[in-house]
């Protein structure tokens, strides 16, 4: 007979179970060893989800084998019903074959949904605990609500590990898991976190709160939950294993943010810096939401992108001049107090590159965008004395912020009959998978094509102005020195630029492969799919 339940979870906690399990996933047993090969010696702890495999049972020996060659490493087992978000498609005795099975096979966990648990026999339910050790797990696909309620329905079963999950609707919903994972961590040990791409704070906080463990994809595509982060992501961007009480919480926060490389880029300067600090993305639906975030987690400071820049100066508690100028933020600092400071690094963004190329003084200058990021260009150019122009494609945003920084508005259709020395697009056309342009080619009238947009690396614009011999300057390094003014705010350091820069440059160059990559499939993808129609009759 095993071990009772509580000093099975103390002996696996005296194991030092690493903070971060990979899920691993695969058709067969072969493939799914092959996965979990390639990991299991950086990160001794994975759960093999059985239920992606087409015949679980029989794909037992095998893994024992594997088991066997590894007992160095904890492994879970889990074999999800699809009536729980998982792929088994068998009744719950057959699921509790599986795991018994699995637990005769060297397997020291096994997850056990609730709904499961609930419709065991109390005999059963024994059974099984005898056996092995119990993950007892609840999701919440929709929402995260009612969760002392849950557990306590949870707790009537016994288990070594209780894991709840639940999917962030908004930021501050990961307020509440994590205040749920601290009040219950004292009396239990408790795995907590929110899905979806809003749930990323518990994610990489929540070990902090009292998470035993959290979760990680082994690959891109292999994502076993809505807003899993790849393992690779936490171990290395997030440093999850280093995350503790005195670990400071910055992010970027904006709507949409799910292809930002800022956390790729402060991160990297954290760990270049010895700061011990995380950088998260937040994608918050709201400007309330976000804020309410802040005070309760609570953040030390935060990047604002799009489109909150100009909204967020009403929240702040003061700024400098030169935000107060502009009318719109891009950096908070979070004072002790709790009173929000607000500065913009756009400028610098902007006018560093451009300095380090022409004198700006009397430099004939179009704008193209009239959003936060238009509003710092515009001003800053206009206080370095350049004659600056703007053109947007609501006339009455553009003609706005025209008269705010006391620049010349342009339409459309003037723009191709002026001569400038440089053209910016300050709009997002053009990013991530946009293969628009801003202005045509017969547009750019200009020596310099200053692109803000960094992601992707090349954009529509920026190879039409390649093609007429224009220079080019690239939205990475404006990102950069944005980025690098907000590190030195935050941090007080010189930012490591050439640090930097190089992470941004790398991700960016990983990106463009992975999206090489999809297309390359998509036709062979399409082809098969034909292919796989039965013939016509005739």
């Amino acid at each position: 007979m095993r071990e009772s339940s509580s000093t099975y979870a103390s002996r696996i906690r005296r194991f030092r179970l690493p903070r971060l399990c990979i899920a691993v996933v695969g058709p067969d047993a072969p493939t799914m060893i092959e996965r979990a090969e390639s990991l299991v010696r950086d990160n001794p702890f994975i759960e093999l989800r059985l239920d992606y495999l087409s015949q679980p049972l029989s794909a037992l020996p095998k893994l024992k084998a594997f088991l066997e060659m590894h007992p160095e490493a904890t492994f879970i087992a889990t074999c999800r019903r699809t009536v729980n978000g998982g792929k088994f498609k068998g009744s719950v005795a057959a699921e509790l074959a599986v795991l018994r099975k699995a637990a005769d096979s060297g397997f020291p966990l096994v997850d056990l949904e609730l709904q499961s648990a609930e419709a065991l026999k109390a005999e059963d339910l024994k059974d099984l605990s005898n056996r092995v050790g119990v993950v007892l797990s609840y999701h919440n696909f929709k929402s995260t609500k009612k969760l002392d309620e849950q557990f306590g329905e949870m707790s009537k079963y016994p288990a070594d590990f209780y894991k709840v999950v639940s999917t962030a609707t908004n930021l501050y919903d990961n307020v509440a898991m994590m205040r749920f994972v601290e009040a219950s961590s004292g009396k239990h040990e408790m795995v907590g976190l929110c899905m979806g791409e809003q749930g990323i704070i518990s994610r990489v906080l929540g070990v902090r709160a009292g998470s035993i463990f959290t979760f990680g994809a082994a690959t891109r595509g292999e994502e076993t939950a809505p807003g899993q982060v790849l393992a690779g992501e936490l171990r290395d961007t997030y440093r999850i294993d280093m995350v503790d009480q005195a670990t400071q919480v910055y992010g970027v926060a904006g709507d949409p943010i799910n292809h930002s490389l800022s956390p790729a880029m402060m991160n990297a300067a954290f760990r270049r810096e010895t700061v011990n600090a995380v950088y998260l993305a937040l994608h918050a639906k709201s400007l309330k939401d976000l804020l309410a975030c802040v005070r309760d987690i609570p953040l030390r400071g935060l990047s604002i992108t799009m489109p909150y820049k100009q909204e967020m100066v009403d929240a702040l508690e003061n700024s400098d001049p030169l935000t107060r100028q502009i009318g719109a933020c891009n950096t908070v600092v979070r004072a002790a107090d709790g009173k929000l400071y607000g500065f913009n690094t756009d400028v610098a963004g902007v006018m560093v590159p451009l300095e380090q190329r022409l004198q700006l003084a009397g430099t004939r200058v179009l704008i193209v965008g009239a959003g936060g990021v238009a509003r710092a260009a515009a001003f800053g150019l206009k206080n370095k004395g350049a004659e600056v122009f703007l053109t947007n494609r609501t006339a009455e945003k553009g003609q706005s912020l025209a008269r705010q920084a006391k620049v010349k508005y342009l339409k459309r259709v003037e723009v191709a009959k002026q001569a400038f020395d440089v053209i910016i697009n300050a709009t997002p056309v053009g990013m991530n998978g946009n293969k628009q342009s801003p202005l045509e080619e017969k547009e750019l009238n200009t020596k310099f094509v200053f692109d803000l947009v960094y992601s992707p690396a090349e954009t529509k614009l920026t190879k039409m102005a390649v093609a007429k011999g224009l220079q080019v300057i690239p939205g990475l390094e404006m990102f950069v020195q944005q980025g690098a003014r907000q590190f030195e705010i935050w941090t007080g350091k010189p930012a490591p630029m050439a640090e930097m820069a190089y992470v941004v440059t790398k991700a960016l160059e990983r990106r463009a492969a992975e999206e090489l990559a999809e297309q390359t499939k998509a036709p062979a993808k399409k082809a098969a799919k034909k292919s796989a129609k039965p013939a016509p009759r005739k």
